[in-house]
C-alpha cells in the first residue's frame, strides 16, 4: 500500500453556537491523497467541497481531526501543493511572465533561476510567445492556462484544483482537459498527484482515476472508489455511461444508501450519517418546477436526468435542486437515474394557474415540514402573523446563517406562491393571507351558523 502525501483524520468543520448545539458543515471524514492518482471530488452545492479541499491544503484548520502532511501534522510540515481556482485571479498589472514568476519571487529564488523555470513551464504549457502580453490581452483559455503555469512553476507535489474549468466555453475546456491529461500521462510536470475539486460529472470520469462523491447536511463521504477504465476514455463506451449513471444516481438519492456500482470500479461505499430534523429545501422556484414538469411531458413523463441536462445544456448544480424539488414535493419520482412524472405532477403540468396553486399548496403543506409549522404557527396566533425569527433561531441551529436565510427566503417564495401566507418584509413577520383569512372566517361564521 503506498504511503499518503496527505491524509485526512477524522477531520470536521463545524461552527459553535451560543447554545449548545452546533453548525456541522463536514462530519467525521477520513481521506487520503497518494502519488500517482487524480482524485476528483463531487457533490451538490452545500456540501463542503471547497472547505474540504481547504482543509486538505493547510489553508483552513479543521474544528476536529488532523491532516498529516507525509505523515507529520500539515501545521508543522513544509507543504508543496499549488491551487488553481475558478477565477483566474492574476495580477492585471503583471505580464503574463511576471504573473507565472511571481510565486517563485515570493519565495526568494534567484532572478536566473526564476527566469529559467519560468520560461520552461510557459512553453510546457503553451504559452511561449505570449510572456509580454497582459492578462486583459487574452482569452479565458489563455488566462486559465496562466493560472496552470503559475501553480505549476513551484513544482507542487500536489496540484489542487477549485472547478478550473467552469468559468470557460465547452470547446476551450474539453482542450485543457485533454492538455492537462497529457502532461500528467507523460509526466511531464512533476507533480505527483492531482485533486480536482468539479460539479462536472462527465469532467470526473474523464480525467480522474479515483472518484469521491460527498452528501450534504452535513458534508459526508458517499461513495468513494476507483475508476477502472484505462485511457483514453470514450464518452459513448458502455463502462463510461453506466459509472456517470450510477454518480447521478448517488447525488440525486440524497436519502437512500448508495446503490451498487457498475461492474469493474470498486471502493467503499458510506452510508449517509445523520437525518435532518428539517429537509433542506432545494432552492428552486415554482417556474422553473412547472417548466422541469411540462418538459418531461413532452418526453412521455420520462427521462434520464443527465440527457435532461445535456438537452437544456444545464449543468448539474442547475437542474439539480429543480428536480429534488419536483421529488419532495412528490411531483415526479427518480428511480435508477430516471426521472419520471407522478399523477399529481402530471396534473400540474396540465393545469390553469388557480389549480396549480391549489396543488403545490396542498404538496408543500403534507411534505415540507417548515411550510407546516409557518402555517400551523400562523393559525395559532390571534393576530395571525409570526415573526421570522421565530423560525431563523429554529434553523440556525443545524444551517450555517447564510444557508438558513436561504431557507427562509425559498419558504417565503414557496408560500407566497401557493397563498399558505405572505411575508411583511418591513416588520420581519409571516402574515396570513387574505385568500385564507376569508376562508377561515367563512368557515367560522358557518361553524357559528350551525
Amino acid at each position: 500500500m503506498q504511503t499518503a502525501i496527505i491524509r485526512a483524520a477524522g477531520v470536521e468543520k463545524y461552527y459553535a453556537q451560543p447554545s449548545e448545539n452546533r453548525i456541522q458543515v463536514i462530519s467525521p471524514t477520513d481521506l487520503s491523497i497518494v502519488p500517482g492518482e487524480i482524485v476528483a471530488l463531487l457533490g451538490p452545492s452545500g456540501s463542503g467541497k471547497s472547505t474540504l479541499l481547504r482543509m486538505l491544503t493547510g489553508l483552513s484548520a479543521p474544528s476536529a481531526g488532523e491532516v498529516y502532511w507525509h505523515e507529520q501534522p500539515i501545521a508543522m510540515a513544509e507543504v508543496n501543493v499549488s491551487i488553481v481556482f475558478q477565477s483566474f485571479a492574476l495580477f492585471p498589472w503583471l505580464t503574463v511572465f511576471e504573473n507565472v514568476e511571481a510565486p517563485l519571487k515570493a519565495r526568494g529564488m534567484e532572478p536566473g533561476e526564476r527566469r529559467k523555470r519560468a520560461m520552461k513551464i510557459l512553453d510546457t504549457v503553451g504559452l511561449d510567445g505570449f510572456q509580454a502580453a497582459y492578462p486583459k490581452e487574452l482569452s479565458g483559455g489563455m488566462r486559465q492556462r496562466v493560472g496552470f503555469a503559475r501553480a505549476l512553476v513551484v513544482e507542487p507535489e500536489v496540484l489542487f484544483m477549485d472547478e478550473p474549468f467552469s468559468a470557460l466555453d465547452v470547446l476551450t475546456a474539453e482542450n485543457l482537459r485533454s492538455e492537462l491529461l497529457e502532461l500528467w500521462q507523460k509526466k511531464t510536470i512533476p507533480t505527483q498527484a492531482i485533486f480536482l475539486v468539479t460539479h462536472n460529472i462527465e469532467e470526473a470520469v474523464l480525467l480522474a482515476d479515483r472518484i469521491i462523491v460527498l452528501g450534504r447536511n452535513p458534508g459526508h463521504v458517499r461513495t468513494d472508489f476507483k475508476v477502472a477504465i484505462a485511457h483514453p476514455r470514450d464518452r459513448k463506451a458502455t463502462a463510461f455511461t453506466q459509472l456517470v449513471d450510477y454518480i447521478y444516481k448517488v447525488l440525486t438519492q440524497p436519502d437512500a444508501k448508495p446503490p451498487a456500482l457498475p461492474e469493474t470500479p470498486s471502493g467503499k461505499k458510506v452510508r449517509d450519517q445523520r437525518q435532518m430534523h428539517y429537509q433542506m429545501l432545494p432552492h428552486a422556484r415554482p417556474g422553473g418546477i412547472a417548466g422541469l414538469l411540462e418538459l418531461l411531458l413532452d418526453h412521455n413523463g420520462k427521462d434520464d436526468i443527465y440527457r435532461l441536462a445535456d438537452d437544456l445544456a444545464f449543468e448539474i448544480d442547475d437542474l439539480l435542486p429543480i428536480v429534488d424539488a419536483a421529488q419532495l414535493l412528490g411531483f415526479l419520482t427518480v428511480t435508477e437515474g430516471d426521472a419520471a412524472i407522478t399523477a399529481t405532477g402530471t396534473e400540474y403540468a396540465n393545469s390553469e394557474i388557480l389549480r396549480q396553486k391549489e396543488l403545490f399548496r396542498t404538496a408543500a403543506v403534507t411534505n415540507v415540514l417548515l411550510l407546516r409549522q409557518i402555517v400551523r404557527a400562523i393559525e395559532a396566533k390571534s393576530d395571525r402573523s409570526v415573526p421570522e425569527e421565530f423560525f431563523h433561531d429554529m434553523l440556525d441551529e443545524q444551517f450555517s446563517e447564510e444557508e438558513t436565510l436561504r431557507q427562509l427566503e425559498t419558504a417565503i417564495n414557496w408560500g407566497r406562491y401557493a397563498e399558505l401566507f405572505d411575508f411583511d418584509a418591513s416588520r420581519r413577520r409571516f402574515i396570513q393571507t387574505e385568500t385564507l383569512h376569508a376562508e377561515s372566517d367563512a368557515i367560522s361564521s358557518a361553524e357559528i351558523d350551525a
